[in-house]
């Protein structure tokens, strides 16, 4: 395997757009896309971001400018990402799923101006109440029926009419069409990839707060040569990719859509996921690498549909977000005859860090090697300085090329996060072992990994105080069998105040998206607190311990 110093050696900072200038050169009668049986070759991807870039360029976008994209996997969000980074300006992504609450405070906290998003009642209307609390000023809206086969595009404008928003003809709105009318091409801007950001992706890092990690194009560009090292089986030109892991998710933007273009693969693009249609489509299309999160992997092992499918098209998959129980590995890996890995990461690594080998040596528990470029020392929990023996547990520091340049507008918590020689803390205990592979034990954020996804309990919490009835809350991960982890949340409410799990749990679905809504709900006459009356969650992790512990211990005897 590459060593670090090799690595590094050979690595050359690059502007993100250039890896889909190569692959369109090199292959562009590849297929590129393939969105519900309609397919773009990456001739036809190219050509789509330089149209995209000559008009965003002619509403003033270009360096320095953030264009937010709220979109599902389309080829939209490729071709606007490409081109968006082609101007020198900087990609701000922003799920979907989000409440209205959520997408005001992001796009108010990175400077968002021009927002591009889908003519779907469901994201549309959402994004436009943001434009109405004047956060925005430029909404481009991209027709569904836009990229979608002849005899679906019909279906759909027949049966989905009250699916699609209706958009107004003024001037906040602009056409996807009638931004391809600028010109067919546009000089790239001048980008220094070591200081130019290309993404803010945010994340609530160590703090539960959000916060934009800025990745540069160096960031970017090192960890999509990480992955080009680590897929080096991959056969360039010939792989087909699934891609059902959101591309606003900085896992599935790199493993998913960048190793994708690098690899002139063709992306299957899946909108979510959905069992029956993803079982299908690797059937259909012979999906041959698959990037997803433990929770997708546990829903196909345990369907009963799954026997009816031929599932063996599928060679590499790598798994991240979330721990990846043995039991998923080895029974997706006889499922399908692939050879599935865990991986390991965070937002602000943009995002891979760790990734066990891709062949048959990967071992159970452990997130694998560091990635080539990629070094790592253990400290103690305590000072977060003294580094700790090899093999002593201490939390995670990591080094590369691929760690951002640090938070957007937050210095405070840069300087935290980021040591003054480049280290970052990730937050996460571990140890490593004398051949190289890292294993996690335990976390010191408090942020829920729920089917791969940062839930953050503060912003649920925030959300539950909306409600009158309730005096205190805190909400803390409890273990669960098919999302990894899931959000437990305990009230007290208020003296004359009566709430029920229902009534709440129907509250905050308007104020919390459905990735965060608390699998249970408690009440109690009290809630735990510390020394100076901070409320304290120590005590309700320790106990929801304990009653996993004893619930194990009944099962086994």
């Amino acid at each position: 395997m590459t060593t670090a110093e090799e690595w590094n050696a050979a690595f050359k900072p690059r502007p993100v757009h250039e890896y889909l200038e190569d692959t369109v050169a090199k292959f562009g009668d590849r297929p590129a896309a393939d969105f519900m049986g309609r397919v773009w070759s990456y001739k036809d991807i190219g050509a789509m971001v330089d149209r995209t870039a000559a008009g965003l360029k002619a509403m003033g976008v270009k360096p320095g400018v953030h264009v937010g994209l709220c979109l599902p996997n389309t080829p939209y969000y490729t071709v606007f990402y490409f081109a968006i980074l082609k101007l020198g300006a900087t990609v701000v992504n922003f799920n979907p799923l989000y409440v209205e609450r959520e997408l005001a405070f992001q796009a108010r906290d990175a400077d968002v101006r021009i927002m591009v998003t889908m003519d779907l009642k469901v994201i549309y209307d959402k994004v436009e109440a943001v434009r109405q609390e004047k956060l925005l000023d430029t909404i481009i809206v991209c027709p569904m029926t836009g990229i979608l086969p002849t005899v679906k595009k019909v279906l759909f404008s027949l049966f989905k009419r009250k699916d699609v928003a209706s958009i107004p003809q003024d001037a906040a709105h602009v056409r996807f069409a009638d931004l391809q009318t600028k010109g067919s091409s546009v000089q790239a801007a001048d980008i220094d990839p070591k200081e130019a950001i290309a993404v803010l992706q945010y994340t609530g890092g160590t703090t539960g707060v959000p916060k934009g990690a800025m990745l540069t194009h160096r960031n970017l560009s090192a960890n999509i040569e990480q992955m080009r090292c680590v897929f080096e089986k991959a056969k360039a030109g010939e792989e087909k990719v699934l891609c059902v892991l959101p591309f606003f998710h900085v896992f599935a933007m790199t493993v998913a859509q960048n190793l994708s273009v690098i690899l002139g693969a063709e992306m299957v693009l899946q909108p979510r996921f959905e069992l029956k249609d993803v079982l299908d489509v690797i059937q259909k299309k012979k999906v041959t690498l698959f990037p997803g999160v433990p929770t997708i992997f546990t829903a196909i092992n345990n369907s009963p549909i799954t026997k009816d499918y031929d599932l063996t098209s599928v060679n590499l998959c790598l798994s991240g977000g979330a721990p990846l129980p043995v039991e998923v590995k080895e029974n997706f890996e006889k499922l399908t005859g692939c050879i599935l890995v865990e991986g390991y990461g965070l937002t602000e690594s943009s995002p891979v860090a760790c990734v066990n080998p891709l062949d048959r040596t990967s071992r159970a528990g452990s997130i694998g090697r560091l990635v080539p470029g990629t070094s790592a020392r253990f400290v103690d929990i305590e000072d977060r300085k003294t580094e700790v023996a090899k093999g002593e547990k201490g939390e995670l520091l990591l080094h590369g090329h691929q760690i951002m340049k640090g938070y957007w507008k937050r210095e405070d918590a840069t300087s935290e996060t980021i040591e003054p020689d480049g280290y970052l803390h990730t937050g996460d205990v571990g140890y490593q072992d004398e051949d190289g592979f890292i294993y996690l034990v335990d976390r010191i954020k408090d942020l829920i990994l729920c089917s791969g996804y940062n839930v953050y309990p503060r912003v649920i919490e925030e959300a539950i105080y909306q409600h009158e009835a309730v005096a205190e809350t805190i909400v803390i991960a409890v273990h669960d069998d098919y999302r990894g982890q899931a959000p437990k949340a305990f009230m007290k409410l208020k003296d004359g105040y009566e709430l029920s799990a229902q009534e709440l749990k129907t509250f905050l679905k308007d104020h919390l998206s459905p990735i965060e809504l608390p699998r249970d709900y408690e009440f109690r006459d009290e809630l735990p607190k510390t020394m100076v009356g901070k409320l304290s969650k120590k005590e309700l992790v320790e106990e929801e311990a304990a009653k996993r512990s004893e619930l194990s211990a009944e099962s086994a005897a």
